[in-house]
């Protein structure tokens, strides 16, 4: 039995509103510029997306980063603080409008440019909601930390999802995390130097090949990965021996350097962190949502 600090982990509410998708003012075009240098005009991430749920594949659609589910944001600091403090897996509740007292979860963050916490509700609920209406999210698991494992940091893992992880420990003492697959470094893309508290990794697309031959050409949403030789314990950057296991939260780009995004969980410079690839290494079963 792994040791926890979740007697000293403080459990505090941060509140957020559904974003309503935004596209950039003049003299902007709302046209984005493909990798092959084609415009496309499409959905991006934002608001609520209803027929992209947890479990649906990561990448084919006509849109661009778009994130499953819903989308919420607060203004100023308060956003830095729901973006910071909610955990994945940590309970989400409506407080107005017509779905209120609908329940759900979060199940991802998005980055520079949105800077969303993305949540999952039932179909019913997202029937009845609309952009303004506020979440209200249990935020419980900034500061978590394993005993037996001080290398190791958590980012943005409730202590529901890391029961759910129940991760084993190797016979070489390394903590063995379930994975969909290992993403190698040099596909890491937008993200990197940035913050990894409150953003997302993106996975460059624009070698299909690579992407194939790494096992994630069925990537989903809510997939757990790992990425080798990548360092996310204060910004995102190459290092070598490092590792970094998050969970895809956004759909995939058209552009260069982008690509699905996920969101870190935890992240180690050192071997003590080993993902094992198996393929039902997913939010939707680990959290048995249906």
């Amino acid at each position: 039995m792994l040791t926890t600090n979740l007697s000293q982990l403080v459990k505090i509410s941060v509140l957020g509103e559904i974003a309503n998708p935004a596209m950039p003012g003049l003299p902007a075009s709302p046209y984005l510029v493909s990798a092959t240098g084609e415009p496309l005009l499409l959905p991006a991430f934002g608001g609520i997306v209803y027929n992209v749920r947890l479990g649906d594949r990561a990448l084919g659609w006509a849109a661009e980063l778009i994130q499953p589910g819903v989308s919420i944001k607060a203004s100023g600091g308060a956003n830095v603080a729901l973006g910071v403090f909610a955990c994945l897996g940590n309970r989400a509740r409506v407080v107005s409008g017509a779905a209120a007292g609908a329940t759900g979860l979060v199940t991802g963050k998005s980055g520079r440019f949105a800077e969303h916490v993305i949540c999952h509700f039932d179909e019913a609920a997202l029937e009845k909601m609309a952009p303004g209406d506020k979440i209200q999210v249990q935020a419980h698991g900034v500061g978590l930390q394993l005993a037996e494992f001080p290398d190791i940091q958590f980012k943005s893992c409730s202590p529901t999802l890391l029961d759910a992880l129940n991760p084993d420990v190797g016979s070489d003492g390394s903590l063995i995390v379930p994975v969909k697959g290992v993403v190698p470094s040099v596909l890491a893309g937008a993200g990197a130097g940035l913050g990894s508290e409150n953003g997302a990794l993106n996975l460059q697309t624009s070698d299909p090949n690579l992407f194939e031959k790494a096992g994630l050409g069925d990537l989903r949403f809510g997939d757990l990965v790992a990425v080798s030789d990548w360092d996310s314990r204060y910004g995102h950057g190459y290092l070598r021996g490092a590792t970094t296991i998050g969970v895809v939260c956004q759909g995939g780009s058209f552009r260069s350097g982008y690509g699905p995004g996920i969101a870190v969980l935890m992240t180690s410079k050192s071997p003590a962190l080993q993902p094992l690839v198996v393929p039902q290494a997913n939010l939707q079963s680990l959290l048995q949502i249906g």
